[in-house]
């Protein structure tokens, strides 16, 4: 293991590769049993290793630190509610502060205003151009 964390030598890229190969599976195996599905697990797995590889945490580890299995688990453990959290926030939109929209009470200003204009177009450019004029007025309000 400690082998593998030096770069630029053949040596090190051996061990680098017998590491890959020897733990790919075994984590492959830790994703899918906590649910993901095939294409998933491979994706994160893979995913997993290029940004182990990329960050060279291999080169900070000394036999005196503990057991490199331990290690890895945790730091893939680590990844995936990194993934997880990231995949939560998308669904909630993504950080981006939600809109509230005045659904519940949105029927009474279209009963008015569909007594004013009876093409869906005209009422639209109608409705877009009053909500534009209240914006501008509340802008200048501030």
């Amino acid at each position: 293991m400690l082998a593998a964390g030096k770069r630029s030598t053949p040596q090190s890229d051996r061990a680098l590769e017998k590491l890959c190969r020897t733990y790919w599976f075994p984590l492959y195996a830790y994703v899918r049993r906590h649910g993901h599905t095939q294409e998933d697990a491979e994706d994160l797995t893979q995913t997993f290793f290029a940004r182990f590889l990329e960050k060279n945490y291999l080169a900070g580890l000394s036999a005196e630190r503990g057991r490199f299995r331990v290690f890895l688990l945790a730091s893939l453990k680590h990844f995936l509610i990194n993934e997880w959290d990231k995949a939560r926030r998308r669904k909630r939109g993504g950080g981006v502060t939600p809109l509230s929209l005045d659904w519940q009470t949105a029927d009474t200003p279209f009963q008015i205003a569909a007594t004013a204009e009876p093409s869906p177009d005209k009422a639209f450019d109608r409705e877009w151009a009053v909500a534009l004029a209240r914006q501008g007025h509340r802008a200048a309000g501030r």
